[in-house]
């Protein structure tokens, strides 16, 4: 009997089973899976020489991160720490954003790649990106523009605005992004104005609005009639505004700030590099290098004219900008003397990427000598 009831008992165990398992999710052969969490935003961040303002170099890089958080909605997560002096500072700044968790940083300064490079060897997970740097590492990568393109342009709208034959200009530190600057930007005024000569201030600074004023107030007392400069505020055009004169505007159009002293603008546009450089990320394809971008690939821009530059002007500086998109005007051809009649490129010529890079003198025509 007790063997028949075991029987019975087992029998109807097995049956409660195989209904719980074809009815009840419990006891499936397939378990449920816990709902997948989002996917949390990629953080980057950028952290800015200067304080953030209408126009000029940190300007540009903004427009740029705003650009990001539009295209990238809801994928990434930007942020930013402005008015950040290179040096000791700019290291802490970089480390506190790497602890953050912010996995792809953008420093646009030159004095801030020595500190990218120390920390980036803190934080090998974390992916950096030296603006105007030129050291790489496995996770640092640099990217510049050749700015010396738009100078060249605009020392064309000078040459042909200029009263006087001389333009002056405010320079922030020698080092030969600034160079190849001011050489093609005499170059260009040279190349339509062969009596021009360009008076250089030199500044060892960045950003300084009142020295950046004083110094374009010097120059304007030295027969100066157009002015350019590569500092990061507007104080320059302001100045130029102030008395009369005509300027070059960097980094951005300044119209808004010298809407009479302006003839032009040489502008930078990030907007492009640096979310490819973000999508790279998304896509864990990010690799280090090299970038150095210019008119051809829409870094580089000279326009907004103000309202004396004659439309003849304005159709040659365009014409011009169109040949060097294509390869067929190369500001840096010879014959090139420095300003100490030491020739450094005989006629016919072109300076090599590398021989740009490293610039180290002024070409003849220059004013001036580099700064220690």
């Amino acid at each position: 009997m007790y063997k028949n009831l075991a029987a019975a008992l087992r029998a109807a165990c097995v049956a409660a089973l195989a209904t719980a398992s074809f009815f009840s999710p419990v006891f499936s052969q397939t378990p449920s899976r816990p709902p997948a969490k989002p996917q949390e935003p990629l953080k980057v961040a950028f952290v800015y020489v200067a304080p953030i303002t209408d126009a000029g170099w940190v300007h540009q890089h903004e427009v740029a991160r705003q650009a990001i958080e539009v295209a990238f909605a809801g994928k990434v997560k930007t942020s930013y720490v402005e008015n950040v002096p290179e040096g000791p500072d700019a290291e802490r700044v970089i480390r506190d954003l790497a602890r953050q968790g912010n996995k792809l940083i953008f420093t646009p300064s030159f004095g801030y790649m020595e500190p990218t490079l120390k920390v980036a060897k803190e934080f090998p997970n974390v992916k950096f990106e030296s603006i105007t740097g030129y050291k790489t590492a496995p996770n640092v990568a640099v990217a510049n523009a050749r700015y010396y393109e738009g100078r060249y342009l605009a020392g064309i709208a000078a040459g042909r605005m200029t009263k006087t034959h001389i333009a002056g200009y405010v320079a922030g530190f020698p080092i030969p992004e600034v160079l190849q600057g001011i050489n093609a930007f005499t170059l260009g005024m040279r190349s339509v104005d062969p009596k021009a000569q360009v008076k250089v201030v030199w500044l060892n600074t960045w950003f300084d609005p009142a020295r950046e004023r004083d110094a374009a107030m010097t120059l304007f007392n030295q027969d100066v009639d157009v002015i350019a400069f590569h500092t990061a505020s507007t104080a320059v055009m302001a100045a130029a505004q102030e008395r009369g004169k005509m300027a070059v505007a960097y980094h951005s159009d300044m119209r808004k700030v010298a809407p009479d002293a302006q003839i032009i603008a040489v502008t930078h546009h990030w907007a492009d590099y640096y979310a490819r450089r973000v999508q790279a990320v998304l896509d864990g394809k990010w690799k280090t290098g090299n970038f150095w971008g210019g008119v051809k690939d829409a870094m580089v821009r000279a326009g907004d004219f103000g309202p004396k530059v004659p439309k003849a002007v304005q159709e040659e500086v365009l014409a011009r900008q169109k040949d060097i998109a294509l390869g067929k005007l190369r500001p840096f051809t010879g014959p090139i003397s420095d300003n100490e009649g030491k020739q450094v490129l005989a006629a016919g010529q072109s300076m090599t990427d590398e021989q740009i890079l490293g610039m180290n003198y002024l070409v003849a025509g220059v004013q001036g000598k580099i700064a220690n």
